[in-house]
């Protein structure tokens, strides 16, 4: 009997340390854990909190034994909490409640996480999230709407004037030649007038009408409750007021010529918002046709013959056409190198330079086996690659002594106004390259722009070794002209500083071919 009352103490003894074991590990869990653990009673009277609690609460342990809890405690619930916190803000808690057994007493066991900071980084995702979705509708470089924005909005303004009987219009807007701004200028410049052009078509147009960037040089912009007849007076107010407005930089300053088209509804019976558009855009490109600068709407557009035309009349028409073009092209480029002639009276020197050079910017470009198509460009270029001249005063270009500082400086514009002058006509766009930089230098210090190498368009670089010859060859206000024997040798110097090396070569078999 003693043995098993012995053996009875010590299991019992093994079972009172398990039981301390156990308490102490739990008192651990809970003395450590980074969630407030709150114990109440069964009517919600707080009896215990573990150190977290404070930290939570900001407040001490003590103020809250034998409190009410003041909330409702409902078991299994997980729930989000505000946490009042004396002299902080205040915070959010995700609480959880478990309903147990204490000593034969009902009791609550009250878990809180504290997920302040969870919840502002969530709220700054969802900020996050909201601005992405603002940029993604958005153009980057002139804050405008882009085109994604774009088929949501005509729609949903279609579908709000249908059903409130109201007019509804669009005005798309191409800017005229502006690929030769980039041409002339270098697309960062472009990029800077894109942004100075949206700017100004947003101080035109009223605070609510959406304007979209539909394209590189395209725009559209959505006009609510709006009449074909107020569009159009709309449109012509932004033609002239951007007509008059000077873009770029302290350097370079440009005008801008538009091409505007307005489709409205009703007055234009289109099923849908996306036909308005494709309207608007036929539109355009009947205006462009027309010459540009101008705004059109539907009842400028002339209507097609309900005619069929037979397949030998199609051709006859095409034929006329093309012929039509060619004349009125040639009639172009004619006048503009006759105008070009009137730097022979300003400048007599100029005048004789340009025709010889032209012979040996010819003669370079057939020697390198270039198509028929390319040194035609070339010789055009090299008529007119002094054509700025006629922007430089005469004091300077008939000076006898070297130019000065200030003098030299202006004389380094003329490639930029000659540029300037031919940049409105379409069908010399061509030759801007070799006339802008036919003063760049192999080496890369030349001027405007300080290219380099291959980056010198191939036909400034003809121009620019055919410039120099002329130039040496003949005599100046401020000394006489070189020997060609003395010019071939200094054209050879400079081959691969200032000329390309290849085109060195092709030359000097040009010169000794003519001896």
């Amino acid at each position: 009997m003693k043995e098993l009352t012995n053996r009875a103490d010590l299991h019992r003894e093994d079972l009172q340390e398990a039981l301390k074991e156990s308490e102490a590990r739990f008192r651990s869990i809970v003395l450590w854990s980074i969630d407030a653990i709150i114990v109440t009673d069964a009517k919600g009277k707080i009896e215990y909190m573990n150190p977290a609690a404070e930290r939570v609460f900001n407040r001490k342990i003590e103020t809250f034994i034998g409190k009410d809890f003041g909330m409702p405690l409902v078991n299994g619930k997980s729930t989000e909490i505000d946490i009042f916190r004396p002299g902080k803000k205040t915070g959010v808690g995700e609480m959880h409640v478990v309903e147990t057994e204490w000593l034969n007493q009902k009791a609550h066991l009250i878990m809180i996480r504290d997920i302040t900071e969870h919840k502002m980084l969530e709220m700054e995702r969802v900020k996050m999230n909201k601005k992405l979705e603002q940029l993604a509708l958005k153009d980057s470089h002139t804050g405008l709407y882009n085109h994604r924005y774009l088929k949501e909005a005509i729609e949903v303004g279609f579908s709000q004037a249908e059903r409130q009987f109201s007019p509804f219009s669009v005005i798309m807007i191409d800017i005229d030649y502006f690929e030769s701004i980039n041409d002339a200028y270098g697309h960062l410049f472009g990029d800077l007038v894109l942004k100075q052009f949206a700017k100004q078509l947003k101080k035109i147009v009223r605070p609510y009408d959406i304007i979209i960037r539909y394209g590189g040089e395209e725009f559209i912009i959505i006009i609510r409750e709006a009449t074909r007849a107020y569009s159009v007076l709309l449109a012509q107010r932004i033609l002239d007021k951007i007509n008059l407005y000077n873009f770029g930089d302290g350097k370079h300053l440009v005008k801008l010529k538009l091409s505007l088209a307005v489709a409205s509804y009703p007055e234009d019976n289109v099923p849908g918002g996306m036909d308005l558009i494709k309207l608007a855009d036929e539109i355009l490109n009947k205006t462009k046709e027309a010459g540009g600068n101008r705004v059109c709407s539907s009842l400028d557009i002339e209507k097609k013959s309900a005619t069929i035309m037979q397949a030998s009349d199609v051709q006859f028409l095409k034929e006329k056409i093309t012929k039509l073009t060619k004349r009125a092209n040639q009639s172009l480029i004619e006048a503009v190198f006759a105008f070009a002639k009137t730097i022979i009276v300003k400048d007599h020197y100029t005048g004789e330079h340009a025709e010889r050079t032209v012979y040996y910017a010819t003669e370079i470009a057939k020697e390198l086996n270039l198509p028929k198509e390319k040194i035609e460009l070339i010789k055009q270029a090299t008529m007119l690659h002094d054509l700025g001249k006629v922007g430089i005063s005469e004091e300077i270009l008939h000076k006898n002594s070297r130019l000065n500082r200030e003098e030299l400086a202006e004389i380094k514009r003329h490639p930029q106004i000659g540029v300037d002058i031919i940049r409105p006509i379409q069908a010399l766009h061509l030759i801007i390259p070799a006339l802008l930089y036919h003063h760049e230098r192999w080496d890369g210090k030349g001027y405007p722009n300080g290219l380099k190498k291959e980056n010198i368009p191939l036909g400034a670089r003809i121009v620019a070794i055919a410039d120099v010859y002329q130039a040496l060859v003949s005599d100046r206000p401020y000394r006489k002209a070189y020997p060609k024997r003395k010019v071939m040798e200094i054209i050879k110097k400079g081959s691969g500083t200032q000329f390309d090396p290849d085109i060195v070569k092709v030359f000097i078999k040009v010169l000794q071919r003519r001896k």
